[in-house]
């Protein structure tokens, strides 16, 4: 039997918070937090909305996630995030000491590096190709929007 709960099934769960900010006229990144099979928190970009160069996907997903454990790591947790983390939000995640993170497109340009292990904490795993078309087109529609 297929297990439902897969990196593919929690991509698509913060694709669908990358198509919110893509609607709300944000740049459409989007992510979840997943703690043993559930969905603890879901993010999207709004530093247009709130004027805060700093409320990112993940940084969003990182403080939902933080409240409703009650608890500043996220050990046994994985973040999926449609685009790749920037350093500031590798750095967030450093410090959350976040178990693993998957993420879809890369940013050849912001991205913190997969090579760049030395921005995440030692023992986060971190993977990416996950849907990795959708989440580099819903982009590329952004922003040819905006030309």
């Amino acid at each position: 039997m297929l297990d439902p709960f897969n990196d593919q099934y929690f991509m698509k769960q913060a694709f669908l918070e990358a198509q919110k900010a893509f609607d709300e006229d944000e740049v459409p990144v989007g992510a979840v937090i997943v703690c043993k099979n559930q969905i603890i928190a879901r993010g999207h970009n709004l530093t247009e909305k709130l004027t805060d160069v700093t409320a990112h996907a993940e940084i969003q997903a990182i403080t939902a996630a933080s409240q409703y454990l009650g608890a500043k790591y996220l050990k046994e947790c994985t973040l999926y995030v449609t685009l790749e983390p920037c350093c500031m939000c590798a750095g967030a995640l450093y410090w959350s000491q976040i178990d693993k993170v998957v993420f879809g497109a890369r940013d050849e340009r912001r991205g913190a590096g997969l090579q760049e292990k030395s921005l995440y904490h030692p023992a986060t795993l971190v993977t990416n190709g996950i849907l990795e078309a959708e989440c580099q087109q819903l982009l590329k529609e952004f922003f040819a929007r905006k030309r």
